[in-house]
C-alpha cells in the first residue's frame, strides 16, 4: 500500500493570495470594519479546510493570473500553506471579534499581526505560518 504524493502548489499563488490579503487587511484597519474582518477570516477557512484549490484567492489566482504568466517553475507543498491559512484565520476571527464586540484595540493589534505576516509573505515570499509548521512538525517528530 502506497501513501499518496503530498499536494503542491505553484509558489507564486500564496504570493498572489498573500498581496490580496494584504490589500484587505490594510481595508480593514483603515475602516475598523468587523465585517471585512470576518470575510477575510471566512477565506482563510476555505483554504485551511477545504484545501487550497478551493480557496478563492487561489482561484483567482489561478483562473485569471496563472495563464497569463505560464507554467510554475518551482512548486512548494500545501500542507505549510494550509496551516498558515489556519494561523491567518484565528488572527481574522479575533481582530474580527474585537471590532464587532467593541474592543478595537484587540481588533486592530489582530488584524496588524495578520498583515505585517501577509506583507512578508507578498514582499519576501518569507512565509511565517509555514514555518510555524515546519517547527511544529519538527518538534512532534522529536517527542514521538
Amino acid at each position: 500500500m502506497t501513501s499518496s504524493p503530498a499536494r503542491t502548489v505553484d509558489v507564486r499563488g500564496p504570493r498572489f493570495a498573500a498581496w490580496v490579503t494584504s490589500a484587505v487587511l490594510a481595508a480593514v484597519l483603515l475602516t475598523a470594519s468587523g465585517w471585512l474582518a470576518a470575510a477575510q477570516a471566512a477565506v482563510f477557512a476555505v483554504g485551511a479546510a477545504a484545501g487550497l484549490r478551493h480557496a478563492p484567492y487561489a482561484v483567482l489566482y489561478r483562473t485569471l493570473v496563472a495563464p497569463r504568466l505560464g507554467p510554475a517553475r518551482e512548486r512548494e507543498p500545501e500542507a505549510p500553506v494550509r496551516f498558515a491559512q489556519l494561523v491567518g484565520l484565528v488572527f481574522a476571527a479575533v481582530g474580527a471579534a474585537g471590532y464587532l464586540l467593541g474592543a478595537p484595540l484587540l481588533g486592530a493589534l489582530a488584524t496588524g499581526s495578520a498583515l505585517v505576516a501577509a506583507l512578508l509573505n507578498a514582499a519576501t515570499g518569507f512565509c511565517l505560518g509555514c514555518e510555524l509548521y515546519l517547527t511544529v512538525r519538527r518538534a512532534r517528530a522529536r517527542t514521538a
